[in-house]
């Protein structure tokens, strides 16, 4: 168990050092506008219309990098300071959101795999610690409970898995579109696509987390009888 400890602690260390370069990178990039001009909003408008999508709606939402596109209302959410900004990232975060409602559009599998999940995800994410946490203090005596437990979380680790490949599509879209629109420059293009390749490592750092944890909890349920 102590190595599971010392993994644990690595992928700590590095999904911190990930969450702050990103946030660097993003400052970084908030600070250099875009040769057109355009404002986060202006960006995602102009995407969804040269996708053909006039559905929806492009809103501006509280709180920092809390940007995000809701297919059941069919917004892209984009936060103050992406949607009034005319900076690099602001300009990649607004096409990576629209990526996901062109995702939408086109009946992307990954993404319908996603939504199909989340009513399940959002129960088993209220609940999941509570009874992983009953079940390792009754493993002696119920551990059905655990066994429960670790099932509820296997479908949280599942979505963080799907997730993957629906943000690396979203962001290849984004980019595509960015480039091929001239919505970024040759020397622009490059940070847009650095911006969003560390936002891709937040994910696949919370997957492989996620993995690790459930490896971590099947090993105490096998373990019970030691």
């Amino acid at each position: 168990m102590i190595g599971f400890y010392v993994f644990f602690g690595v992928l700590m260390l590095i999904s911190l050092l990930i969450s702050e370069t990103l946030k660097s990178r993003f400052r970084k990039y908030s600070q250099i506008p875009l040769p057109s001009g355009l404002t986060g909003k202006e960006v995602a408008e102009k995407m969804l219309r040269d996708n053909g999508i006039y559905d929806v709606e492009v809103i501006s939402t509280e709180g920092e990098l809390t940007d995000h596109y809701n297919p059941m209302k069919k917004t892209v959410n984009l936060s103050r300071s992406v949607y009034s900004s005319n900076s690099i990232a602001a300009a990649a975060v607004a096409a990576h959101e629209c990526g996901h409602a062109v995702q939408h559009a086109r009946a992307y599998a990954w993404l319908q795999m996603r939504s199909a999940l989340v009513p399940v995800v959002s129960f088993a994410s209220n609940w999941v610690q509570w009874i992983l946490l009953a079940g390792i203090l009754l493993i002696g005596v119920f551990p059905q409970l655990l066994l429960a437990g670790i099932v509820l979380f296997a479908l949280t680790t599942i979505f963080s898995i799907i997730t993957l490949p629906v943000e690396v599509d979203a962001s290849r879209r984004a980019l595509a579109w960015l480039s091929n629109a001239g919505i970024t420059s040759y020397e622009t293009h490059e940070k847009a696509t650095d911006a969003l390749r560390w936002a891709a490592y937040t994910y696949f750092i919370a997957a492989i987390t996620s993995l690790a944890t459930l490896l971590y909890y099947i090993l105490i349920y096998l373990g019970r009888r030691d």
